[in-house]
């Protein structure tokens, strides 16, 4: 049996990787995709959703989400992912239709069509799920379980000092969501920075994206290769080397597999006034609030395993789904 994913992203060069892996995983099976404005704004997201699911043949539903944060002003990265989200690649533009539905509609409707399977997967801000609470206050309840990629528990950020992107973009919505779920039948899965910056993409790791994209001939895998480009060169310019912190494909694998890392769980909470901590990600490890864990952090990672697991799907795959005309 597939385990049925909504994943809602930013798309962005890790998430291009995690639609990849989720498209072509034979134990997953893509129930909807929500576009949510953060690495580049939410247009961009949405046309990026639209191109790479004709390109996998994904037919699952995609909803355009929230046009903004439910409080800040917008930020994007496009520094770090080119300026419209895929660094060097370019994609045909997209002929397939929107979902109807917005995003946070398509959240409540798949949690219905699939109540206690479906798995819910955050890779950017939290926004459209925040909504989709409004709308349906159980949905919490509905869901298998929920897995994000965000925050950073005493760990530098990688937005703020101490503040992680997904978090710093919309922390009213993290806020709210990881306050929701604490009612949840399991603690949702949190892949904060101390765990997906174990994942370092190295030169050698970009020669086999190269290799996979000559051995396959599909186009996707191209598409990787060229936008990881981009991302080499911004950690690069960043100070960090030639090379890439690959944050989004982890969490994915782990909420598939259960694999690739252990968890540990915590109490945590997001500031939302600091003046120089707005959208930290604080944990509780000494336990001085009294308060019962509310997530299980992702700990322990074996990234050369998860390395190796994530280049022979997507080589596997890949080969198999059907090239676009």
């Amino acid at each position: 049996m597939s385990l049925p994913v909504l994943v809602d992203c930013d798309t962005g060069i890790d998430d291009a990787i995690a639609l990849t892996y989720l498209a072509v995983h034979p134990g997953a099976r893509l129930a909807g995709i929500v576009s949510t404005g953060g690495n580049v704004e939410v247009d961009a997201v949405h046309r990026n959703n639209l191109a790479l699911a004709e390109l996998l043949g994904i037919d699952a539903p995609i909803s355009r989400g929230a046009q903004r944060p439910l409080v800040a002003e917008p930020m994007t990265a496009d520094d770090t992912h080119g300026p419209h989200g895929l660094g060097h690649a370019s994609v045909p533009e997209p002929t397939r239709a929107t979902d109807p539905r917005d995003g946070a509609k398509l959240w409540v409707d798949a949690a219905h069509e699939h109540p206690g399977e479906l798995v819910g997967l955050v890779l950017g801000p939290h926004t459209n799920l925040a909504l989709a609470l409004e709308l349906e206050p159980e949905l919490p309840q509905l869901l298998k379980r929920l897995h994000v990629m965000g925050g950073a528990i005493n760990h530098r950020g990688n937005t703020g000092p101490t503040s992680e992107w997904n978090i710093a973009v919309d922390p009213e919505a993290a806020q709210q969501v990881i306050q929701a779920f604490t009612a949840a039948p399991s603690r949702p899965v949190m892949g904060s920075l101390e765990a997906t910056e174990t994942v370092r993409f190295t030169q050698d790791t970009l020669e086999r994206f190269g290799d996979l994209a000559r051995s396959t001939g599909h186009p996707m895998a191209t598409v990787l290769v060229d936008a990881l480009r981009w991302y080499f060169e911004f950690h690069e310019a960043d100070g960090l080397g030639w090379m890439a912190h690959v944050h989004d494909p982890l969490v994915t694998a782990h909420a598939v597999t259960g694999d690739f890392a252990r968890t540990s769980p915590l109490a945590v909470d997001v500031e939302l006034v600091g003046t120089l901590t707005r959208g930290q990600t604080v944990g509780d490890v000494l336990g001085r609030w009294g308060r019962e864990p509310n997530v299980d952090v992702l700990t322990d990672v074996r990234p050369a395993e998860f390395v190796e697991h994530l280049l022979a799907v997507l080589a596997d795959g890949l080969a198999q789904v059907a090239r676009p005309c």
